[in-house]
């Protein structure tokens, strides 16, 4: 009995989806083979409808080519003017995206679905323009050539000879809420061509002989016809599943093969192949788990796993299923898939062997309903199929199956022990009581230890209770009658008992094995998601994959020539050669496989969305486990995990890269714009008055003037260079030269050196007498004082006033300086200690912006913190500290 209560997460997910869909626009591609078939008439036309019933239709971007019924369509649709895009010398036109959203129409026409935008587009390509329409809840139509998929670019390529540039993937085909299919018979379509229709008619001549031959047309309408049926297909199943349909549709013929452990499986699943060609139908392999099969022997074991691989190879879908019923599973699954055909063997064994086994056929004929059932015919099955190694399960680890000698000795010793208990009993309870000691018994040997033990279980209680408890005792003769009655119950009820507890105990399994995997995917891509370097990534897939797969695992990345080295310690048990060979064909390898499958390690490559990122390989314990169906998804899934996490790594280091790049050249541009302008103003101006000096008409008394104009600005050169070069070695170290001095000396000899810059304003002095005498590098400090006073000076008025002082806080010493002038601009708190960052960039203050930074670097050199800020109710403020630490002893003086 199965629960039919819906999933209350499923429903509160579908009510989110629901919800996000009805503020989504929708979209409708009008889909065609090729060219000319009308997709944009069909567009159109569909526009104008919507309009007549009072809709706001925008036509965003429809290309006519010259088409004049095309055309006489936009008649009364509002036309969207294109944006201009300079490109090359070229001003191109594209779809104008802000536009569209500025006018927010209802529905919005786009043609060409696939198309690339040019450079300097807000997107590359326009299908993510549409993304962002609907994402404002714009409706679109649009339209799209099969040949535009991303999925059948290579194909179309084989059929037509040309190679589409511009592609779609398919997941953008598959998000629409409609595809409208337009198409149009071959020859009605060269009609078209030759009567000019399509394209002009020297455009019309190269066609033909090309793209539009009547063979390419054929094919590409079939292509269309068979994508749009797929995707039909992909939403009647998903109906079905929301609606919970049980019964078949028969609108698509699919076809499902059970895979067992006869000798015929091969023969079984080569005949499904052949129905399914004949029917052009796609079909399914399925091997079902069942209590009676969790151990078989080894060659039936290795027959199952042949006849999957090889209905793989042949095209089919693949996966292992797990139920306490063979018929019954293998509906169900069909029904959820919507399978219309059956497929199963018939074994050739004796009648009575059938049916001591039961006919599977017999069971799928009296359940399958709407379901037809095909049987293929077996070899007769040899003896030695059932002797052998045992081999564990597939869907179950040895834990998980149990071992079946210490069940059936589990369960003789609990019924011995239940018929000691009842001896106890016996005085005090009735015999019927007596009974359902043992029926609790039977329960719990069939919940602990399955199927069979339950079994021996029940046989035992019941002979145990009719020799020890029914009179005569010590016998297994009944004096009442009544009693045989009891025994038979007895002895149904505690089969049927044991019957449910056993199955209800192999399908608790099969979801904790479920729920176990999904657990498995769930911590891998958690911890994936959280790794920053690709050794993180590394460390964690080794971590997680090896108890998962119980198996060695190695990693491979490739280097920088793409040539792959061993990324685990454990990489030299691997073949490196064929590691190698799996990355550059981009297939797997090795053990299970096609390819070299005498190697002991199954290599798997690491495909990423952009590239390969590299070769996981697993050496297993057991040859069983990482061939399955459900494992070999398992490992792609975990595979793909991995290799988007080292691929989303590779592009944020790119990007890092590609900041640093950015940053240097930006550097390197104020660099260059300082040694452009700075220094050649300065040189122009000394070069001019040097001019000026040797002129024979110069007054006497100019000559004083021009050479101390010479003067100022050699050292305004002198400054800049000597900014440039204390930057340069700041960052590249510097030693400081620390000594024990008072800090007023260096705070007098730095306002000595800006005499000439502040002989305009202001100047104040406020330093606290309780100064500490203070260990650092006083050419240093002197730097940061003459820079923060220079500074001042620089970005405010004549007559200006600026504060420097001092006061000890503490463990610190804290030197301001303070102005009344206009201030820092907005948030030029933290970006005025940058490099080449200045005050107010569109002023005319001479300067590179070296000079703060310098005061940072220097300041932080001595442990000590510099900030920014503004004051009240103008004026800004620069503050610095210095550690105040405990001056050495003084040496005694000599006397």
């Amino acid at each position: 009995m199965t629960d039919q209560r819906p999933d209350p997460d499923a429903l509160l997910d579908e009510l989110k989806r629901e919800e996000l869909e009805a503020q989504r626009g929708r979209l409708k591609i009008f889909f065609g083979a090729c060219a000319g078939v009308g997709k944009t008439f069909a567009m159109l036309a569909a526009a104008r409808i919507k309009q007549q019933e009072g809709v706001k239709v925008l036509v965003g971007v429809v290309e006519t080519h010259g088409r004049k019924e095309t055309a006489a369509q936009l008649d009364g649709l509002e036309v969207l003017p294109p944006s201009r895009i300079e490109y090359k010398g070229r001003a191109l036109s594209e779809f104008d995206i802000d536009a569209a959203l500025a006018v927010n129409p209802q529905l919005i026409l786009i043609d060409e679905f696939a198309h690339s935008n040019a450079p300097g587009s807000r997107h590359p390509k326009r299908w993510q323009d549409v993304e962002e329409l609907l994402a404002a809840g714009i409706d679109v139509y649009t339209t799209l050539n099969v040949q535009h998929l991303e999925s059948l670019n290579d194909v179309v390529g084989q059929i037509t000879g040309i190679i589409v540039r511009e592609t779609l993937p398919d997941h953008v085909f598959d998000m629409a809420d409609e595809v409208s299919l337009v198409d149009l018979p071959p020859d009605e379509l060269l009609s078209r061509l030759a009567a000019g229709k399509v394209y002009l008619p020297q455009q019309a001549e190269r066609a033909v002989k090309n793209f539009f031959r009547k063979g390419n047309l054929l094919a590409l309408r079939e292509l269309a016809l068979r994508r749009t049926a797929d995707r039909v297909d992909a939403q009647m199943r998903a109906y079905r599943a929301d609606q919970s349909i049980k019964p078949v549709w028969h609108a698509r013929e699919r076809l499902l093969v059970c895979v067992g452990p006869g000798p015929g499986t091969e023969k079984l699943v080569r005949s499904a192949k052949r129905l399914a060609a004949n029917l052009d139908a796609d079909w399914i392999a399925v091997y079902v788990e069942t209590p009676k099969l969790q151990r078989l022997p080894e060659e039936q074991r290795a027959r199952i796993l042949k006849g999957l691989r090889l209905a793989q190879e042949l095209g089919a879908e693949t996966t292992v299923l797990g139920g306490s019923s063979l018929a019954a599973t293998l509906l169900a699954y069909a029904r959820t898939r919507n399978v219309s055909k059956l497929v199963v063997g018939k074994s050739n064994r004796g009648w009575i062997a059938r049916r001591w086994e039961g006919s599977l056929v017999a069971e799928l004929s009296r359940l399958s309903g709407d379901v037809d059932v095909y049987v293929v015919a077996h070899e007769l099955e040899e003896d030695a199929d059932r002797r052998g190694k045992r081999v564990p399960s597939l869907l179950f680890s040895d834990s998980e199956s149990g071992n079946a000698a210490c069940g059936y000795l589990a369960a003789a010793a609990i019924c011995f022990a239940t018929t000691e208990l009842n001896h106890l009993l016996v005085p005090y309870f009735a015999l019927s009581n007596v009974i359902m000691v043992h029926l609790l018994a039977v329960v719990l040997i069939a919940t602990r230890y399955g199927r069979g033990p339950g079994v021996l279980a029940s046989f035992l209680s019941v002979a145990a209770f009719d020799f020890f408890f029914v009179p005569p005792q010590l016998s297994f003769a009944v004096s009442d009658t009544q009693y045989l009655l009891t025994f038979i119950v007895m002895l149904v009820v505690a089969l049927i008992i044991s019957q449910l507890t056993a199955r209800f105990r192999f399908e608790a399994t099969i979801a904790t094995y479920r729920e176990r995997r999904t657990r498995a995917l769930y911590d891998l891509g958690r911890e994936l998601a959280g790794a920053l370097t690709a050794s993180q990534i590394i460390e964690t897939a080794v971590g997680r994959l090896e108890p998962l797969f119980r198996a060695k695992v190695m990693l491979f990345i490739p280097d920088s020539e793409d040539r792959l080295r061993a990324a685990t310690d454990s990489g030299n048990d691997a073949d490196a050669g064929v590691a190698q060979w799996v990355f550059d064909n981009q297939q797997p390898a090795g053990l299970g496989t096609n390819t070299l499958p005498s190697n002991a390690a199954l290599y798997v490559p690491l495909k990423a969305p952009m590239r390969v990122r590299g070769v996981i390989a697993l050496l297993p314990e057991e040859t069983v486990h990482p061939f399955l169906p459900e494992q070999q998804r398992l490992l792609e899934t975990c595979a793909a995990q991995i290799a988007l996490a080292l691929e989303r790594v590779h592009y944020v280091e790119v990007a890092q890269d590609a900041i640093v790049a950015m940053e240097s050249e930006r550097l390197r541009n104020s660099v260059l714009s300082v040694v452009s302008h700075d220094l050649r103003t300065p040189l122009t101006n000394m070069l001019g008055m040097a001019n000026m000096l040797n002129a024979p008409t110069l007054p006497p008394g100019q000559q004083a003037e021009i050479a101390q104009s010479i003067q100022d600005e050699a050292l305004r050169m002198t400054k800049l260079v000597t900014n440039l070069l204390d930057m340069a070695k700041l960052q590249s170290g510097v030693k400081l030269n620390k000594e024990w001095q008072l800090l007023d000396e260096v705070v007098g000899s730095a306002v000595r050196a800006c005499e000439r810059s502040l002989r305009h304003h202001k100047l104040e002095l406020d330093l606290s007498r309780d100064l500490p005498v203070l260990e650092y590098d006083a050419v240093l400090i002197e730097r940061v004082l003459v820079n923060l006073l220079e500074n001042a000076g620089k970005y405010t008025p004549a007559g200006s006033r600026i504060e420097l002082a001092a006061r000890h806080d503490g463990d610190k010493v804290r030197i301001t300086v303070t102005d009344d002038g206009p201030g820092l601009p907005a948030s030029m708190e933290h970006r005025a200690f940058d490099k080449f960052t200045r005050g107010a960039p569109e002023s005319t203050t001479p300067g590179v912006g070296l000079g703060l930074a310098i005061c940072r670097a220097i300041i932080e050199n001595h442990g000590g913190t510099i900030e920014a800020g503004n004051v009240r109710p103008h004026g800004a403020r620069f503050c610095f500290t210095l550690p105040a630490g405990a001056p050495p002893a003084l040496p005694p003086d000599d006397a």
